[in-house]
């Protein structure tokens, strides 16, 4: 990965890192999730490169290289949208692809919604464009839901505090590429969900864990855990919730996310369209949350075919 660069780009007194490859006129920006880094994006980029594109991908503000907001319990979606939009502009990129996993999908919708002019199309993996009003999924899984949990101020904090950056990436891999919902029991925490001796994701060396662990290391979870886990229910002043670009959705059939409460029948049976009209649905059969690491080529396949389809 060393042909990939690093620049930083000043925005709103932040410095914001953002991972580059490729010189060509069309470019690609990939959005991660958590616990994800621009790192997360290594093989697309690489393969995007190499197929003629320029790819990006920043870290958001308090994430991985980029500098942490002045007041992370106040960090929100809204940030990274504009962060987003400062990226482009300083870089004088005018329209973009937009690549978003987990909940990196959230922002490339809004940015589809709220900036529309500068978006030509959207892949999102592993979480599709929900509807606008979302179903409360806490209103309908145990107490223990893991979503309920890191909602709680200084429950995560307590929870992750206990073990190194590291130990936490690794955690969260081993037991999110499984295909249930991380359930906590009563008395339980989310890190203990997991065993110390059980081995990563075949697909995941230790030499990628330690990138990840020294990038948490430095940033810390403050932000992480506001955006997205604290910033779900945040408003947007979307007048027209159609998508109006073309869309991609890939999901791993092993990926918990399709055990979310209505979730795989929202996919399957075609609802989402009615919110993406011109949306592709392709289903790995393998896949878990992690598909653009477990499977890259595959994934980068389907990418490449996308973005070459509605170049013009």
């Amino acid at each position: 990965m060393d042909e990939i660069q690093h620049r930083f780009i000043e925005v709103q007194g932040l410095k914001l890192h953002v991972a580059e490859i490729g010189a060509g006129l069309n470019a690609v920006v990939f959005l991660h999730g958590f616990p994800e880094i621009w790192y997360t994006w290594r093989h697309q980029m690489v393969a995007a490169a190499k197929a003629g594109f320029r790819a990006l991908a920043p870290d958001y503000r308090g994430y991985g290289l980029s500098d942490p907001p002045p007041e992370p319990e106040k960090a929100s979606f809204k940030d990274i949208v504009a962060d987003f939009i400062s990226i482009l502009d300083a870089l004088s990129i005018n329209k973009v692809f937009v690549v978003g996993k987990d909940f990196g999908a959230r922002p490339a919708y809004l940015l589809a919604a709220l900036h529309k002019e500068r978006v030509r199309g959207v892949v999102t993996i592993g979480v599709p464009l929900l509807p606008p009003s979302p179903p409360k999924y806490h209103e309908y899984l145990p107490e223990g839901f893991y979503i309920s949990r890191w909602q709680q101020p200084g429950r995560a904090e307590a929870d992750f505090g206990r073990l190194s950056a590291k130990s936490v990436v690794r955690n969260v891999y081993t037991l999110f590429s499984r295909s249930d919902i991380p359930i906590a029991a009563e008395g339980q925490e989310i890190m203990d969900l997991v065993d110390e001796s059980t081995p990563l994701p075949p697909w995941f060396t230790e030499e990628d864990l330690s990138t990840y662990g020294a990038l948490y290391e430095k940033s810390g979870f403050c932000t992480a855990l506001q955006v997205p886990y604290r910033s779900f229910w945040e408003e947007f002043a979307i007048t027209d919730p159609i998508v109006k670009v073309p869309a991609m959705l890939i999901m791993g059939e092993k990926d918990y996310v399709l055990k979310f409460p209505g979730i795989e029948d929202y996919i399957r049976s075609g609802k989402v369209n009615e919110f993406v009209p011109d949306l592709e649905v392709v289903f790995l059969p393998e896949g878990t949350h992690f598909v653009p690491e477990q499977s890259p080529e595959v994934v980068n396949q389907l990418l490449l075919a996308f973005l070459n389809k509605h170049l013009g």
